[in-house]
Parts: structure tokens; C-alpha cells; sequence
């Protein structure tokens, strides 16, 4: 399971939809950059419980962002701001009415 800060991102937007053991098993792992046995030897469970609650949590992220888009939308806001920031003034119409839509 390759380590994704896309996941570390979406944690920060929806990780409280997750139960609690799911989120901190996966902020260790993806915040922290502990190994699946690291954290397994701190819990007190098999690495192969820590990482079955991992891809239920990255799956149930992957999820909440494909219904919501939140992290998706603002990436975009950030992108727009810059280029605005550098002059773009067709990016605030796109700002603008992203902004409406939240």
C-alpha cells in the first residue's frame, strides 16, 4: 500500500466521518509515517488488522470526497487564486462561482 498525502488531505477534510480506531490507525499511518507493524505493535493487534482498518478508512475517504468533491474544489480555488494572484482575470469568474457552489 503506497503512502499517499492525498490521503493525508483527505483525512484532514473527512476524517471525523471515520470511527475513531479507523482514523487514528490511519493518521499513524499516513501523518506520522509509522510501518503497519509499528502500529500494530502499539495497538496491540496483527499488522494485518491495522492494515484491513487502513484501506477500509482509505476507501470509505475515497468515497465521502467522490460524493462531496471538497478537497477536489478547493485545490481548484487554490490553482485559481494564483493564477489570479499572477494576473489572470478570467479565473475570478471561475472563483466566484465555485464559491457559490459550496
Amino acid at each position: 500500500m503506497p503512502k499517499d498525502l492525498y490521503i493525508s488531505a483527505l483525512l484532514d477534510v473527512y476524517g471525523f466521518f471515520l470511527s475513531e480506531k479507523q482514523r487514528t490507525l490511519a493518521e499513524y499511518y499516513f501523518n506520522d509515517d509509522l510501518s503497519l507493524g509499528e502500529i500494530a505493535e502499539n495497538e496491540g493487534i496483527t499488522r494485518q488488522g491495522v492494515s484491513d482498518f487502513i484501506k477500509r478508512a482509505q476507501q470509505q475517504l475515497y468515497k465521502m470526497e467522490a460524493d462531496c468533491g471538497y478537497c477536489e474544489k478547493f485545490a481548484k480555488l487554490r490553482e485559481l487564486a494564483d493564477n489570479l494572484k499572477a494576473g489572470d482575470n478570467s479565473a475570478k469568474e471561475e472563483l466566484i462561482e465555485i464559491i457559490e457552489n459550496i
